[in-house]
């Protein structure tokens, strides 16, 4: 018979660096790991003060604090403390010093007006209406009049304005709105002069036109992904010999030319005398009303509707927003078509003032435009701005062409300011 086998000791978990050695029995506790025990643990973390970490095992590898982790994340500007205290030569930095900004950098009162867009912008319209003051052209300045006529004339170009708003909020660039108004304006004085066509059909034709304008540069742009500034300008050559094609190169005005060549004269449409007129007891020109209502539509789709949203996600970083799920080519393309019909709009206008139609109208205005969004606070970069300040840019810009223009200054030292106007408002921007 054989013999019978010794019983094997029962097997026991090993240590994970203590195997091999002592298999049958469990690993020796560390010492130290029991005075931890009657004190404050914090996961074999040091205590506060403490010379050196203490561990459960001389060999374990220390583990985070995720509680600690998440509540630092939690709170914005905070950043979870080192485990074992700064490293020798490290920079401590206090409670009361912002992680976002570097301490060089000046956080007194001052500074912050200095860098505050709205201060900026408010600082510009003082300093011109200061100039006003101070070049008076024979106290023109201080007459009523005086204003009007510079809410009237600013009108026009702040519809371009505020067509420009989107499509810069949405980091683009839009070149083609002064050719797009004098292609809306010829159309708008063929269609009201020559064909005698009632204004809801005007306005909706004119109104189409600006808008697959507007359509076509936003597709070129998220489709074919050309640059904002290349697209925006092989539009406006386009839009600027379609208006001179449709016109015949001359002006489209009353003077009619019947079958025998003869020009006989047509009264001016309903729809020009409306919005050439002056309401509120001739206060106010009915074009700066639709420039008003204009403004006000706009602001609410960049500050209330979820489409503004889109416009400053996509100029703020395009590729965060694509992977967040914002469709950034309909966003582009939607706001090149508001930049449309804002055109197509301040066409009808300009028509309106001039009654008649010309292909030569709107040179230039888009570098007016942009002076105005510019200088009210809105980054060429995208993401950043707002109707408000716009409205002050716009404003300001108007105001100084109004002054220079009492005081016979020229029209090409006009375009140079302008131009200087847009350098400096860049640079502003950029050190801000």
């Amino acid at each position: 018979m054989a013999a019978r086998r010794a019983p094997r000791a029962p097997l026991r978990r090993a240590h994970a660096w203590g195997r091999r050695r002592r298999q049958g029995r469990d690993p020796r506790p560390d010492p130290r790991a029991r005075r931890l025990r009657r004190g404050r643990r914090r996961r074999g973390l040091r205590r506060a003060r403490d010379r050196r970490a203490r561990r459960s095992c001389p060999r374990a590898p220390t583990r985070p604090d995720r509680r600690r982790d998440r509540a630092a994340r939690s709170e914005p500007g905070r950043a979870a403390r080192p485990r074992h205290g700064p490293r020798r030569g490290a920079r401590v930095i206090n409670k009361e010093q912002s992680l976002e900004a570097p301490a060089a950098r000046p956080s007194g009162k001052n500074a912050q007006w200095t860098r505050s867009t709205l201060a900026r912008a408010l600082f510009s319209l003082a300093l011109v209406l200061a100039l006003g003051v101070v070049f008076p052209a024979e106290g023109a300045f201080f007459r009523l009049g005086t204003h009007q006529g510079a809410w009237r004339q600013a009108s026009v170009v702040g519809i371009l304005a505020c067509g420009l708003l989107p499509v810069i909020l949405a980091g683009g660039i839009d070149l083609s709105v002064g050719s797009v108004l004098g292609l809306s304006a010829v159309v708008a004085a063929k269609l009201s002069i020559h064909e005698g066509a009632p204004a809801w059909l005007s306005v909706f034709c004119v109104l189409a036109i600006g808008a697959t304008c507007g359509a076509a540069s936003g597709a070129v742009v998220a489709f074919a992904r050309v640059q904002p500034f290349v697209a925006t300008l092989a539009m406006m050559v386009f839009a600027r010999g379609l208006a001179k094609t449709a016109s015949g190169g001359t002006k489209v005005a009353t003077a009619v030319p019947g079958p025998d060549g003869a020009l006989h004269y047509v009264d001016v449409p309903p729809l020009f005398r409306a919005l050439d007129a002056q309401v509120f007891g001739g206060d106010v020109a009915a074009v700066t009303l639709v420039f008003l209502a204009i403004a006000v539509v706009v602001g609410f789709f960049c500050a209330r509707h979820r489409i503004g949203r889109y416009w400053y996600a996509v100029g703020g970083n395009e590729e965060a927003a694509r992977l967040s799920g914002v469709p950034v080519r309909a966003t582009k393309i939607l706001a090149y078509v508001i930049s449309g019909l804002c055109a197509a709009a301040a066409g009808i206008c300009q028509a309106a003032q001039e009654q008649q139609g010309d292909p030569e109208a709107g040179v230039t205005y888009e570098l007016t435009a942009i002076a105005m969004v510019v200088i009210g606070g809105t980054s060429l970069k995208g993401g950043r701005g707002g109707m408000g300040l716009t409205l002050l840019g716009i404003l300001t810009i108007g105001y100084l062409d109004k002054i220079l223009s009492i005081n016979a200054v020229p029209e090409a030292s006009r375009l140079m300011l302008t131009g200087a106007i847009v350098i400096v408002a860049a640079v502003a921007q950029k050190n801000s």
